[in-house]
């Protein structure tokens, strides 16, 4: 299982959220760039950044701070928030990102999601988030009348290999993970499983690593020191 540290991005500056709430924002360093080249220096290969100021606006707002991600470490980069056209698939690409993360956009149009994915592969990964099961749009301030499980089988059909899966009610809480869903997932889901939310301990790794799941996204117990950077890495 692959631990990935995240980076949430808000007006530039690196932040948390406690469950998805713009009203209850932390910020953590105002140089998302430094707080890579840490994450980077103890290990990690991969980064989720997620600019929360796109997922707002429906368009990328931060990507000159993927670029300079992308310009001063090594790491391959997972990016979400805003992506709802081709054009803007596109311009993550060019900014740098290995994996551009689909979230609103798939409930939207699952033809033109369809197309999206037999043209970009595994460089598009689908984002189910979700509260209660069903699935959460534009920032998490909606909620769609869509069941998660649901829309995962119509992506896969679709040719959709990966998904991240977040439970909000856990996410930014530090109460552990919804170990029981990713573990539905990943039983029900003939796809990679990467597991969002609610790690506050090394416990709640070896329990998501039981699942089967291919990696988990690890952000605030992380900027709490809950966890410790140079031991994640085993895993």
């Amino acid at each position: 299982m692959l631990v990935i540290p995240a980076i949430d991005i808000i007006n530039g500056e690196a932040v948390r959220l406690r469950q998805g709430d713009y009203a209850h924002k932390t910020v953590y360093n105002p140089d998302p760039v430094e707080v890579a080249k840490l994450f980077e220096s103890h290990g990690a290969t991969w980064l989720h950044v997620v600019d929360l100021d796109g997922a707002k606006a429906g368009a990328p707002v931060n990507l000159k701070v993927i670029e300079a991600i992308r310009q001063q470490t090594g790491l391959q980069i997972e990016f979400g928030g805003g992506i709802r056209d081709e054009q803007k698939i596109q311009s993550a690409l060019a900014a740098g990102v290995d994996r551009v993360i689909l979230g609103t956009r798939i409930a939207g149009d699952l033809d033109l999601v369809g197309q999206w994915l037999k043209k970009y592969g595994e460089q598009i990964v689908a984002g189910i988030d979700m509260k209660d099961g069903l699935v959460a749009t534009a920032g998490w301030e909606e909620t769609a009348a869509l069941n998660g499980l649901n829309l995962a089988e119509k992506l896969v059909s679709l040719g959709c290999l990966r998904f991240i899966v977040t439970d909000i009610a856990t996410d930014g809480m530090l109460q552990g993970p919804n170990t029981p869903m990713i573990q539905e997932w990943v039983d029900t889901v003939p796809a990679k499983i990467i597991a969002s939310g609610g790690v506050s301990v090394a416990n709640d790794l070896n329990e998501l690593a039981q699942t089967g799941c291919e990696a988990v996204i690890v952000g605030k117990a992380l900027y709490e020191d809950r966890l410790d950077l140079k031991n994640l890495w085993k895993y």
